[in-house]
């Protein structure tokens, strides 16, 4: 790619820029949310065309008009966001693009025969290949997405954050599978905010900055802090925010949780968080966390217990209720695309759409107000946008991120509740996050902040929760946060002093 540039009406998000990628290697690109990462393989995959420049194949220039040509012409892209169909099978998501016919109709035997080497390919062979895809927990389908690709037989495969919905075991599944097909000689763009993934797979890595390419260099020739200094255009601290000095706690907490239980994923669930603790939910992907923490908002059906808000009883039956200022909840969902923003709608639109009783007089929007609230949000989380009027969708991933924080910040919660809020999202976002989270606890609100990084369970939070097969373990507290404890716990084993996990419970 050569010159290549691109516009959004007066947002530049590529300019004059350069990529290079050879056939059995693996290529990184690294930058911030907003750098142009994004746009550039959309170019590269046919889902846009260049204002400027040009795209070179095997010496010869082409320009895909469409993501079905760049298939064609052997260019495959994993994004971010899912494009899989729930209501189908996943072999019928496989080869939905291209599906085997015989006699004018889809063979569904070798349909099946694709499906089940593209998921043994892809590592994910325990996956049916008969299985609704809605079915699956997200990791599942990001396997099948990966799968999918393969099965188009790609010379050039993008992966933009494929593995950041992934679980740890799955992960290294992935990397085995890269690997290989980096033997077998294949190109691979490979994008990932995950540093540690970075330095096992890449070969070469560009860095990418406010549209333009402003380094390329041998993978292992520079240290994570000069990368990041890189992408960033400043000197970079990797810390965390430092955490307060311990304090006496409040005679009642904010939020108190007793024997709650939810179907056979949640078991006996007991804890408590104070305002201004950080507490983080821990343990492998899968174990209840994300059950737990919709239980709270009111999601799920069937919830036995007892939930306590200020030392009163609660019993949030639906979101609405869960927001209420009875209760005073926020969450902050797993997936932004789809369950955190409406991404037709403006920017406006989604970050005063959980707060519309505080900006309405009778029953009509004080739009004076909202645009106040709207501006005091996008000033506090320091999104990045043209206007209130841009479609949510059209922001990079780490602002809509921020969007969806700020929609619920708005709502003036006391009890916060994060699903892997920094899933996706670069590392100078990631450290704002980090920042406000502090801040937030500072103001006195109880955060429960669930997360697949154990980094940030060390940095961010007062106390770990390690839940294993939907049960609490283990409680960590303070300097007991280290990744030794916290991976033992996850395994349901002794801890370090040999004490069996679940003697420490309060």
């Amino acid at each position: 790619m050569e010159g290549v540039s691109k516009r959004y009406g007066g947002v530049r998000a590529l300019e004059n820029a350069n990529l290079a990628i050879s056939a059995g290697r693996i290529h990184a690109i690294l930058g911030e949310n907003g750098a142009g990462k994004s746009t550039l393989i959309k170019i590269l995959s046919g889902v846009v065309s260049p204002d400027a420049g040009r795209v070179v194949l095997d010496g010869a220039e082409v320009a895909f008009n469409s993501p079905a040509a760049a298939n064609r012409a052997g260019v495959v892209c994993i994004f971010q966001e899912l494009s899989l169909v729930p209501d189908l099978s996943v072999a019928d998501n496989i080869a939905i693009s291209n599906p085997p016919r015989r006699f004018g109709l889809i063979d569904r035997r070798a349909q099946r025969r694709i499906a089940e080497e593209a998921l043994a390919r892809a590592g994910a062979s325990d996956i049916h290949p008969m299985s609704l895809v809605k079915d699956l927990a997200l990791s599942r389908r990001q396997m099948v997405e990966i799968a999918k690709a393969l099965a188009r037989e790609p010379r050039i495969l993008i992966l933009d954050e494929a593995t950041s919905a992934l679980t740890a075991a799955d992960v290294a599944k992935v990397f085995v599978v890269l690997k290989r097909l980096r033997d077998e000689g294949l190109a691979l763009l490979y994008i990932s905010h995950r540093m540690h993934e970075i330095a096992e797979l890449a070969d070469e890595c560009t860095v990418f900055r406010n549209g333009a390419n402003v380094a390329s260099y041998v993978a292992g020739t520079k240290s994570d802090d000069e990368v990041v200094e890189l992408m960033i255009g400043r000197e970079w601290s990797h810390v965390f925010p430092a955490k307060p000095p311990p304090r006496e706690p409040a005679a009642v907490p904010l939020i108190e949780v007793r024997h709650l239980n939810w179907a056979d994923r949640l078991r006996d669930i007991s804890f408590h968080a104070h305002a201004g603790e950080v507490v983080g939910l821990g343990g492998l992907d899968g174990q209840g966390q994300r059950e737990l923490l919709l239980a709270l908002f009111g999601v799920l059906r069937g919830v036995s217990g007892e939930i306590r808000v200020a030392g009163a009883p609660v019993a949030p039956a639906s979101p609405n209720a869960a927001k209420s200022k009875s209760v005073g909840m926020a969450l902050i969902p797993e997936d932004r695309k789809t369950e955190g923003l409406m991404l037709p709608m403006s920017l406006r639109d989604n970050l005063s759409f959980a707060s519309l009783e505080r900006i309405s007089r009778g029953g009509v929007i004080d739009h004076a107000r909202e645009m106040k609230l709207v501006g005091d949000m996008i000033d506090l989380l320091a999104i990045r946008a043209s206007g209130t009027e841009i479609p949510a969708g059209a922001l990079s991933g780490g602002n809509q991120q921020k969007v969806v924080i700020a929609k619920w910040l708005m709502a003036e919660p006391r009890i916060i509740l994060l699903n892997d809020p920094t899933r996706g999202i670069d590392v100078g976002t990631k450290q704002e996050i980090y920042q406000l989270l502090r801040r937030l606890a500072g103001a006195g609100a109880a955060i429960v902040f669930y997360t697949t990084d154990y980094s940030e369970l060390i940095g961010c939070c007062d106390r770990a929760l390690v839940l294993y097969d939907g049960a609490i373990k283990r409680v960590l507290v303070g300097d007991e946060i280290t990744e030794r404890a916290l991976i033992s716990s996850a395994l349901n084993l002794a801890d370090e002093h040999g004490a069996p996990d679940g003697a420490r419970l309060q």
